[in-house]
């Protein structure tokens, strides 16, 4: 099979294709977490006005439509656009942007889940040894440590399979911003299978890895915890 011959022979087109798609969605997945792990412990610990609205409006966030988040962040990047003087548009650079804007709030909700029950758990046990909130959030990182490397991996398995906002803002240029979906979509709409078939299962590959060690990592703080 044609594809199955492109993977084995390692085909230069396609491991361009898989270098660009694997720098960008780590990237991202980087820049979120800086973001979206000390918002998720923030709204865990933390009690405030407007909290409750706040963590509606993550929720909402985590089904934004990828070209809606493509749009918005075209809209900012383009010439006419607030950082358009910077020429980051049609870039790898706004394919991160746009993937970070993306699982940011994915990795903020889902780590606020996780060190919320986390502090309801042993709220009264850290406040005992004068921890207060912000004073027990090392604590509750650490004990949660692999519940939020399972939250990782998710934002990275949503970043790695996104197509709709880097085809807007990236503009699936061969060589230079074409990643693994652009160039599925693009090659099985011109009739060129073989690669669309060889990145669609390096793709599948790599999802069902994430998914494969996430679900080891909650095995194992399952037992952990037992």
């Amino acid at each position: 099979m044609a594809a199955i011959a492109l993977i084995r022979d390692g085909d230069p087109a396609m491991l361009g294709i898989l270098g660009l798609s694997l720098r960008v969605s780590l990237t991202a997945l980087g820049i979120a977490a800086l973001v979206g792990l000390p918002l998720g412990a923030l709204l865990a610990v933390a009690r405030f006005p407007g909290r409750h609205a706040l963590v509606i409006g993550l929720n909402a966030l985590m089904g934004l439509p990828p070209v809606v988040a493509g749009l918005l962040i075209y809209l900012l990047l383009s010439r006419s656009g607030p950082l358009g003087r910077f020429g980051l548009l049609f870039t790898p650079t706004a394919m991160v942007i746009a993937q970070a804007a993306l699982i940011a709030p994915i990795l903020a909700a889902l780590s606020r889940g996780v060190l919320e029950a986390l502090w309801e758990e042993y709220a009264d046990q850290l406040r005992s040894f004068g921890a207060g909130p912000w004073r027990a959030v090392p604590t509750l990182l650490w004990d949660g440590r692999f519940a939020l490397l399972t939250v990782l991996l998710a934002g990275f398995g949503r970043a790695a399979a996104e197509v709709g906002a880097v085809m807007v803002v990236g503009g699936n240029i061969e060589g230079f911003t074409r990643t693994m979906t652009t160039a599925i979509a693009l090659e099985t709409s011109k009739g060129d299978l073989p690669l669309a078939l060889a990145l669609g299962l390096v793709l599948m590959a790599i999802v069902l890895g994430v998914n494969m060690l996430a679900q080891a990592l909650r095995e194992a703080a399952g037992r952990g915890g037992a």
